[in-house]
């Protein structure tokens, strides 16, 4: 039976398409290994290829990493460039095993989020927004940029900020911009997305934590101001 390359798999099949549409954890460890090297031999494709490999190892990736590249070199289908692959990826994966999680920072209040924004912004000659996500402890999933070249109700996107709180699972978010007049005093533009983003969050049950205006040393927190 004449071998089918895997550009000639049905979608669903195929390894790296899988891994776009159901995330990694729905692949086997030869069909990740197969992304990795790209192509089998004229016999068979990476993925049989790899699961011949890792029969070969019983299974295991800890004894497939402890292979040298001339033992990998000898399956048919492997040259030095996949060797060196195959074992790298195994390098990676036992450096990941030996180092601990990072460590999220916590987020709770203005000066929190000034100290996070303000290396960010310190040297900027345009206004830039920005939103940064939290979980429920508090905790800063991400910074995201919302708009560029000022904030007003045109260029900042209240949706766009929901969608990417949504899409990062986060319960708590907080919105920054920069003043390059170094003036740290909100304006009638400031305080209407203020408002805007407060009802948007309300909505989608989001705590709103803060906004605050970033300049070169000094900053204007709604909060502590009790305008949220």
């Amino acid at each position: 039976m004449e071998k089918l390359n895997i550009n000639e798999w049905s979608p669903e099949d195929r390894p790296r398409e899988r891994f776009v549409a159901q995330g990694a954890e729905a692949l086997s460890k030869a069909e990740l290994l197969a992304i990795l090297i790209g192509s089998g031999s004229s016999r068979e494709t990476a993925v049989a290829l790899m699961q011949r490999i890792l029969n070969d190892c019983n299974d295991n990736l800890n004894t497939l990493g402890k292979m040298s590249l001339d033992e990998l070199m000898q399956y048919n289908g492997i040259g030095e460039a996949k060797a060196v692959t195959i074992l790298a990826a195994c390098e990676l994966g036992k450096r990941r095993a030996a180092e601990t999680a990072e460590q999220r920072k916590t987020i709770s209040t203005a000066s929190d989020i000034y100290g996070v924004m303000h290396p960010r912004m310190q040297d900027l000659g345009v206004e830039q927004a920005w939103v940064l996500l939290l979980n429920q402890n508090f905790k800063l999933i991400k910074v995201e940029r919302i708009s560029s070249g000022g904030i007003s109700e045109t260029s900042v996107d209240v949706r766009q900020i929901i969608k990417q709180a949504v899409l990062a699972n986060a319960t708590v978010l907080a919105l920054s911009h920069n003043h390059p007049s170094n003036n740290p005093r909100p304006s009638r533009d400031d305080d209407n997305i203020t408002q805007r983003v407060k009802r948007a969050c309300e909505i989608m049950r989001i705590h709103f934590l803060d906004h605050v205006i970033v300049t070169d040393g000094d900053y204007y927190s709604y909060h502590e101001q009790g305008k949220l």
